[in-house]
């Protein structure tokens, strides 16, 4: 069964290959595992005068983005996300966990990622809509840096 190696070297270099494989594998599939290897930015630097305010949370400030200023491929997913499907991603509709803290801060299970299409990308691309269980959706369009608000 597969690659009998027949010395410890052969064994570390067979580990080695694994591991660059799998790197390869994940980074070339737009799961780049050092993508956000620096600590993200407080929201408070992200802010400007168009803000909203969230009584109930520690989160009070982020951008707006109005619908009409979505590219046209983020209006389609938003649409696709009210909908219910079909998503063209195996991860939309994921769990979205916000890491990164930039989200107002919710149980797990609160928030769920979806594709924005990036035209001419190979894979998923940088661009996002987070949706939240009230109804409420983020746009993104640097890999979870930042988030605009959707006003609809």
């Amino acid at each position: 069964m597969g690659i009998k190696p027949t010395s410890w070297k052969q064994v570390i270099l067979y580990l080695v290959i694994l591991a660059l494989a799998y790197l390869l594998f994940n980074f070339l599939s737009g799961n780049n595992v050092f993508v956000n290897c620096t600590p993200a930015a407080p929201a408070v630097e992200q802010a400007n005068p168009a803000t909203i305010e969230n009584q109930d949370d520690t989160f009070s400030d982020t951008k707006v983005i109005n619908i009409a200023e979505l590219p046209p491929e983020g209006r389609t997913t938003l649409g696709l996300i009210k909908s219910g499907g079909p998503f063209p991603y195996s991860k939309d509709d994921t769990v979205f966990s916000n890491y990164e803290g930039l989200l107002p801060a919710k149980p797990g299970g609160y928030y769920h990622e979806y594709t924005v299409i990036t035209p001419g990308s190979h894979d998923r691309g940088a661009r996002r809509i987070v949706a939240g269980s009230n109804g409420e959706y983020y746009y993104t369009d640097d890999h979870y840096r930042s988030f605009k608000l959707i006003q609809e």
